[in-house]
């Protein structure tokens, strides 16, 4: 499990030793570490490029603070391996003791003024390598003045058939570690080295966007962090947690997911949707709505026992509603609306996202787009447009999960998962190709069969460091993780259809 913390928690951790009223040299120590950790993960960059290292080109854009005096000694170290350094000082002064170090071996420092930003920007731009360390995980704000000229030069020039690998110091300059925002304009990354633990910032849209391949440098304050911001599952993790039936489990043992999905325009999506959930392993799933879906529901799955009966009446361990509704079907929308009350766990998707309460429960699992997610807000009195959740992802499920007391997944490129009780998730393992329609209703389908057979495990959450009471949270992730990786083996790096994605599902947990 990837624990991600905010850049104020890792500047407390850092700062007694930072402070050093005891002159022990102790943050000189944590420098020296993070240098050499950004110089070796550069040195691997660039063998994983098939370049040499001996003569190439690094140009370090470095800052006046802290993360400056990073960029520095790092460079200092690759001077000593016969690499051609150039630092460029982006606000005239430097962090003295890495800038002493980077002349002593051999570095040539610059200052950047308002006249030479096309020189250097030129210069940078040709280099092997460029290191971002102008803004730490302190900053307010982004580049301004010469330094954000340079910068907006520098990524106008990337596209070209020889682009420096960038490299970005702790954080990419510009975008916010504790929320993901980003103030541009910002360097992209093709790899971030930080320190210490992974940044929030950096596995929150938009922020994730020009952080490159995270690569994380101890330092030595990893024992005086506090709980992490934000958790990413990985693969030991989904294999932990995932459902294994033991010998004598039955049909329902394993779980009976109730799905109130589809309409007449839509019949699609209640396919789909049972196919996600078929895919997960669950026992059973009991199909409730217009006799004309319930048909094609039949033939394209008839495992899936099929009624039109009420919600009260259908014996199931979760829910899944609203993939497909409109709101024309008064019917479904009380069946959706029934089903949320029931105090089963609950996955509530499209349709049914603006019928229910705004006020909800934990067992009740939203999953919104950006576009849905802002019209939530908008029935809970918020002013949020679609532009401003998608420019602030973590702030806005954070926000989202207070205010209506539900899990929420926010869909994505890297998808977020907040729970009420302030548990956070980010999982990214998918591939843009499975932005196609109908991928999220098997989501939604993977999500209600995890919930039907996990939702009453309470103690195997518990036993892997989970509150159990925000297992709700921890399940939504697991899902979220198997479908990315479900859609990457079904698309190999090409399109991929959600039918496609949801036959994928079982291979992905038989690997895992």
């Amino acid at each position: 499990m990837i624990s991600a913390y905010t850049g104020t928690q890792v500047r407390e951790a850092e700062k007694p030793f930072l402070d050093d009223t005891l002159g022990s040299g102790a943050g000189a120590v944590l420098m020296q570490r993070a240098a050499y950790g950004l110089a070796n993960a550069t040195i691997s960059g660039l063998r994983g490029r098939g370049q040499r290292l001996y003569g190439s080109s690094v140009a370090v854009l470095a800052g006046k603070g802290n993360n400056g005096g990073d960029g520095l000694f790092a460079a200092a170290l690759l001077a000593r391996r016969g690499m051609r350094t150039t630092a460029v000082l982006t606000a005239g002064a430097a962090h003295d003791a890495g800038l002493a170090a980077f002349r002593n071996a051999g570095g040539h420092a610059v200052a950047l003024t308002g006249d030479n930003v096309a020189e250097l920007a030129a210069m940078a731009g040709g280099a092997e390598v460029v290191i971002d360390a102008v803004l730490g995980t302190g900053a307010q704000g982004g580049l301004r003045g010469p330094a954000a000229e340079l910068v907006a030069a520098l990524e106008r020039s990337r596209p070209g058939s020889r682009s420096p690998l960038v490299v970005a110091c702790d954080i990419p300059s510009g975008v916010d570690a504790d929320t993901g925002e980003v103030h541009g304009p910002v360097l992209a990354a093709d790899m971030t080295v930080t320190f210490g633990a992974a940044k929030a910032g950096l596995l929150a849209d938009p922020g994730a966007d020009f952080a490159g391949t995270i690569r994380v440098v101890p330092i030595g304050i990893e024992y005086a962090l506090p709980a992490p911001a934000l958790l990413r599952l990985e693969a030991a993790d989904l294999a932990a947690l995932l459902p294994h039936p033991s010998r004598r489990s039955h049909k329902y043992s394993r779980g009976v997911l109730g799905v109130v999905a589809g309409s007449s325009q839509y019949p699609g999506a209640a396919v789909l949707a049972c196919r996600g959930a078929l895919a997960t392993g669950v026992g059973m799933v009991r199909y409730l709505g217009p006799p004309d879906v319930a048909d094609l529901v039949r033939q394209a799955c008839p495992e899936v026992v099929c009624g039109d009966g009420a919600v009260a009446d259908t014996h199931v361990q979760a829910w899944l509603v609203g993939s497909g509704l409109d709101d024309s079907d008064e019917q479904q929308l009380q069946r959706a609306r029934d089903a949320a009350d029931s105090g089963l766990p609950t996955i509530a998707d499209a349709g049914a996202l603006a019928a229910l309460p705004v006020v909800l429960a934990p067992q009740v699992i939203l999953t919104p787009h950006a576009g849905e997610l802002s019209a939530l807000f908008h029935r809970l009195g918020v002013a949020l447009d679609r532009s401003a959740v998608e420019g602030s992802t973590l702030s806005a499920v954070r926000r989202a999960a207070g205010l209506t007391e539900a899990t929420v997944l926010l869909k994505g490129a890297t998808t977020l998962v907040a729970s009420p009780f302030q548990d956070f998730y980010s999982q990214a393992e998918g591939t843009p190709w499975i932005a196609t329609a109908g991928s999220g209703d098997v989501l939604a389908g993977v999500i209600g069969g995890l919930l039907a057979q996990l939702g009453a495990d309470v103690g195997r959450f518990g036993g892997h460091d989970i509150d159990p009471d925000a297992r709700w949270a921890a399940i939504a992730a697991m899902a979220a993780s198997v479908h990315g990786r479900a859609g990457v083996r079904a698309s190999r790096g090409g399109p991929v259809t959600a039918t496609a994605i949801a036959r994928a599902v079982p291979e992905v947990m038989r690997e895992l």
